[in-house]
């Protein structure tokens, strides 16, 4: 297809450098209209000059949506019931956000008329994947431009050259900006690149934003009472708040006690490792209060289950495939599995650490007092069946031991 048959672009806009340069060069080089969207999930940013830029470049229809209630409720929950983790450490703050962003892209080319998508997603992340999977999925013809795989503008100083020679309005200041590329949203922070690329060089202290390092927190533990309904945290110490609001209080004081820093080489789905750091506050203790709640409400083999098929959920809403018939199909296991997933979790925040000290369930919880006891049980378990079944389960062992002796 000619690039001159491309009539309006919806692009994926923060008003930054990149998205910037990319918003022009898309005028320039396929002669279309531009419509711009910027998502507010929660990045802690002011969006509005996104806005004055956009329309300082003659853009029409520009969207600035406030997505975060959509963005923790219908993603980073349905995600945290299936306790997901990638390679056992990573919490999936920017994969779990780029579904979404996929999602409202599309629903605003249907919206405009456009006939293509644009993101400032590189020819060597993740992102470009997670961006383009989810949108086939959800409109399979259309048309995805990503000009980091097109154009020759290859490093920062190219950019800002091009910036300066279209006039695009830009922050040239420098000194203050973050040797780091972040990326931020209601579940986390997340740092790469500068001295980061080095995976022996530690990270510096004054990288991370959202929380004091474990050795700074307050001597005094912090106790914190989370409540929960098929599967979702609803209150925070009996008081109900909004998904968004409950995470966003979970950040700040989870930060606080120096909860939620990883730093971690993790394998990306182009091939290569990459070296990054993370702050997810709200989102470690979520996952650790989930687990607790689960352990009185799941039944033992619904549990072990979960847990088999959760590295296999982590990867595909790493690798992009939210939208995937697999995903979907596990999504309907795992939410029917936390029907009766009620109840409190009581949890000790203290210099980095996330301690459970209790949980409670009024009506569905499957732990039962007189069974577990080491006092008498008033004849509740009769412990001599146990001998059975231990010769039972030991039965294909102990032919195999006479079959070897026999060897």
């Amino acid at each position: 297809m000619a690039k001159t048959s491309v009539k309006k672009v919806v692009l994926a806009y923060s008003g930054g450098l990149d998205t910037s340069v990319i918003l022009k060069w898309l005028q320039e080089t396929y002669h279309c209209e531009i419509v711009t969207f910027t998502a507010d999930i929660g990045q802690g940013e002011e969006l509005e000059p996104a806005r004055r830029k956009a329309e300082l470049m003659g853009v029409k229809e520009i969207f600035i949506d406030d997505l975060r209630e959509e963005f923790v409720r219908d993603f980073v929950f349905p995600m945290f019931r299936s306790n997901a983790i990638y390679e056992g450490e990573y919490l999936l703050g920017t994969s779990i956000a780029r579904p979404l962003i996929a999602k409202r892209l599309v629903e605003i080319v249907r919206m405009t008329g456009a006939d293509a998508i644009s993101h400032g997603a590189t020819g060597k992340g993740n992102d470009q994947v997670r961006f383009e999977l989810g949108a086939y999925a959800l409109m399979p013809d259309i048309r995805v431009i990503a000009p980091w795989r097109e154009w020759d503008l290859t490093s920062r100083e190219t950019l800002l050259a091009y910036a300066r020679q279209h006039s695009i309005p830009i922050e040239y200041q420098t000194g203050t900006k973050s040797p780091y590329s972040m990326d931020a949203n209601l579940l986390h922070i997340s740092y790469e690149g500068g001295v980061l690329e080095d995976p022996w060089t530690p990270a510096e202290d004054a990288m991370w934003r959202w929380s004091v390092s474990p050795e700074a927190a307050p001597d005094k533990a912090t106790m914190l009472d989370i409540e929960f309904e098929q599967g979702d945290p609803v209150a925070l110490d009996g008081k109900r708040l909004s998904p968004a609001t409950l995470l966003e209080t979970l950040n700040k004081i989870g930060g606080a006690n120096g909860v939620g820093r990883l730093d971690l080489v993790e394998n990306r789905y182009v091939g290569m490792k990459s070296r990054g750091c993370y702050e997810t506050p709200g989102g470690t203790i979520l996952l650790r209060a989930h687990r607790a709640i689960e352990s009185i409400t799941l039944d033992r083999e619904v549990a072990h289950l979960k847990d088999d098929l959760m590295a296999r959920y982590a990867s595909l809403v790493y690798n992009g495939y939210w939208w995937s018939p697999e995903r979907l199909m596990l999504q309907k296991m795992i939410d029917e599995s936390q029907q009766r997933v009620n109840g409190v979790v009581r949890v000790k925040l203290y210099k980095g650490n996330v301690i459970v000290v209790g949980r409670k369930s009024e009506h569905d919880s499957l732990f039962d007092s007189v069974l577990a006891t080491f006092e008498d049980d008033a004849g509740s378990y009769n412990q001599a069946d146990a001998a059975g079944f231990i010769r039972l389960n030991a039965l294909r062992m102990r032919v195999g031991a006479k079959r070897d002796s026999r060897g």
